[in-house]
């Protein structure tokens, strides 16, 4: 997890700067942050603790809705943003994540 949270300030200034040097080129940029997504891989470090759902049950405790979020409720976000719906989106990052992001 060191290397992943060092590399997304970066990544988020990277957005940023390609939507400011795409956008007047008809481009868009935009990232996804996605929080704890019910992926094979979040199952599995739960289940590292010996106690899958205690450790689930504590992990959706730090969560304002106070549950993970499923596969489609990220992809849905990722196809709305791909969509002529999200046309005038662009050099920011979109957290999907329960509402546990806590920066503006």
């Amino acid at each position: 997890m060191a290397i992943s949270n060092g590399l997304r300030p970066g990544l988020a200034m990277l957005i940023k700067q390609l939507g400011d040097e795409l956008g007047p080129l008809g481009g868009r940029s935009f990232g996804l942050m996605p929080g704890q997504i019910d992926t094979d891989r979040l199952q599995w470090l739960h289940s590292q603790s010996g106690d899958f759902e205690a450790t689930r049950q504590a992990s959706e405790a730090t969560i304002p809705m106070r549950r993970v979020g499923s596969p489609d409720e990220f992809g849905s976000v990722a196809t709305f943003l791909l969509s002529p719906a999200a046309a005038y989106i662009s050099g920011c990052v979109i957290p999907v994540d329960g509402g546990a992001t806590r920066a503006l």
